[in-house]
């Protein structure tokens, strides 16, 4: 899969999940169930514990069939690894430049975050193929994303932080590639009370939430 199968493949799903969790086996299962749902990107953090080594199990169980990455990747070591893993996309919350150039000469789809507009045009000159706008809810939302996109129309954002049900449809109307999803879909909780069906039936609802805001 080259890299304009990968950015085409986040747009078409729109739903990012960004997986958080206390073990690996945590997050296989909260995976498990978020791709029953119809999800086919998945953004695997660096906050989970032994990350790498779940990117690569859950890239070779899944191949080119479910897409696998990595979040909170703050620097190009630990892309390297990623990469190395799998991984076939890189996302940081933060503005990392060495990152962006690390990613585009191994030639993977490469998400820093960003979050002013001068932070959002650095990423974008620098080689960003979507800009991670964080943490957007923080910023005003959608009205945010919109004001953005108004000077930058050709920049790809995709927002994460106050993404929910009742406000995905309008980061996507605002002009969002797709959206970024923490604990609304992720949800351990319900994971943890044995209601892995919930968050199935979840990532549904944003699958066609998404699906429907785009037209």
């Amino acid at each position: 899969m080259n890299k304009a199968d990968v950015m085409k493949k986040i747009v078409d799903c729109g739903v990012m999940p960004v997986v958080r969790a206390a073990s690996a086996d945590e997050a296989k299962a909260v995976i498990t169930a978020i791709i029953a749902g119809g999800v086919t990107t998945i953004e695997v953090t660096m906050s989970v514990p032994g990350a790498v080594d779940l990117i690569a199990e859950l890239t070779s169980q899944y191949e080119d069939e479910i897409l696998i990455g990595a979040g909170t990747v703050m620097n190009p070591e630990t892309a390297r690894d990623c990469i190395a893993a799998g991984a076939k996309f890189i996302i940081s919350p933060a503005l990392n430049l060495d990152t962006i150039l690390y990613c585009n000469d191994a030639d993977i789809v490469v998400m820093p975050g960003a979050l002013t507009p001068t932070e959002v045009v650095t990423a974008w000159d620098a080689g960003a193929d979507f800009v991670k706008v964080f943490p957007a809810g923080a910023m005003g939302g959608a009205t945010y994303l919109k004001s953005l996109k108004a000077p930058f129309p050709h920049i790809k954002l995709i927002p994460t932080g106050g993404v929910s049900q009742t406000t995905a449809a309008d980061f996507i109307r605002a002009g969002a590639s797709a959206v970024g999803v923490g604990a609304d879909l992720v949800n351990l909780q319900a994971l943890r009370e044995g209601d892995a069906a919930s968050i199935t039936q979840k990532a549904r609802t944003y699958v066609e939430l998404v699906r429907n805001a785009h037209g």
